[in-house]
């Protein structure tokens, strides 16, 4: 039977707004579901993205460490922060969690709050958006299936957060992250009711 791959603390605990623990002494470095096993992500094996104003992605899993199963993330956001401008997927499916908080999601045309405990799985297809609702912060934990490589494009997220880069250059990658822009109009209008 093959052994579960184990991701081990990389450094220090992270220093952003998740909380770490320790991984067990017995964590191994093999590559994620290398050898068909499982995967198992320590809390501060997990890469941490800052973004603006305290918000943080945790990038968990990518397709490449699920045999392209899923990819998974954890995404903290400050309070009324917007996660994600209007967009769609033509292949995955994207579920939400909301751990804590309340998050507001754009779902087509309608807008709908979710709070903690509650779930939203939006099909290939669907423009979404989404963000923490107005005054509370939100906790989330997304997962998009089949897995599509996307530990990138959340790096470049938080260097466009960092003013490193324009948001528009994300545009020539929509196609490589199955993230398809759409007109932030709508999401606009919702949030600022």
């Amino acid at each position: 039977m093959p052994s579960p791959a184990v991701l081990p603390p990389s450094g220090p605990a992270p220093s952003g707004p998740f909380p770490s623990a320790p991984a067990p002494a017995t964590a191994r470095r093999p590559t994620p579901a290398d050898d068909g096993g499982a995967l198992v992500v320590h809390p501060d094996a997990a890469e941490e993205v800052p973004l603006t104003a305290g918000s943080a992605f945790r990038l968990l899993a990518d397709a490449s460490g699920t045999h392209g199963a899923l990819g998974a993330n954890r995404l903290l956001l400050a309070p009324g922060a917007d996660g994600a401008r209007p967009h769609h997927h033509a292949r995955s499916t994207e579920l939400f969690h909301v751990l804590a908080g309340r998050a507001a999601f754009l779902l087509g045309d309608r807008l709908v709050e979710v709070a903690a405990g509650g779930l939203v799985v939006v099909p290939p297809g669907l423009v979404h958006a989404f963000g923490a609702a107005p005054g509370t912060p939100a906790d989330l934990f997304v997962v998009a299936t089949p897995g599509v490589e996307r530990f990138g494009y959340f790096r470049h997220l938080g260097r466009i957060a960092a003013g490193e880069e324009d948001f528009g250059t994300l545009h020539a990658h929509q196609d490589r992250y199955d993230v398809h822009f759409a007109d932030p109009a709508r999401w606009q209008e919702l949030r600022t009711v």
